[in-house]
């Protein structure tokens, strides 16, 4: 992780819904999980719904990369580490950890992020409550 923005984490219950015929969490389900997870990072910080719509301005996910290192099975606790490693003007790249009970990790992602701004319908320089929402220095 980069000591440079802050860490969130989230912990999580796997579910009886998050299975698949294997018994494990299918692999559009950790996107699903991982998403879950940014929007208590960004909530948490400020920047929810609320201030989307009041803004018009939001997260876009414009690329994943994601390893499946070990399964997640029924009712296994986990937590998910969320940090941003860098942000260069309209591009941020996001990363993302699922830990289970023994500190192993069962998966990582990294994301290509920016912020997008629904009205004109592209992306745009990212503002200061943004970078603050993604754990960034202000003054990045």
């Amino acid at each position: 992780m980069n000591d440079q923005f802050d860490l969130f984490t989230h912990p999580y219950t796997i579910l009886e819904h998050h299975l698949d015929t294997f018994g494990h969490v299918n692999n559009a389900t950790y996107l699903q999980i991982l998403e879950e997870a940014r929007w208590e990072f960004i909530t948490a910080r400020g920047f929810g719904m609320k201030k989307i719509k009041e803004t018009g301005l939001g997260p876009t996910i414009l690329e994943c990369n994601i390893k499946f290192m070990k399964e997640l099975c029924l009712r296994q606790n986990i937590v998910i580490e969320t940090q941003t490693q860098s942000y260069d003007r309209k591009i941020g790249l996001l990363k993302q950890v699922m830990k289970n009970e023994d500190g192993e990790v069962c998966a990582e992602a990294i994301f290509t992020i920016g912020l997008f701004d629904t009205r004109e319908r592209k992306l745009v320089l990212p503002t200061p409550e943004w970078l603050y929402a993604v754990g960034a220095p202000v003054a990045l």
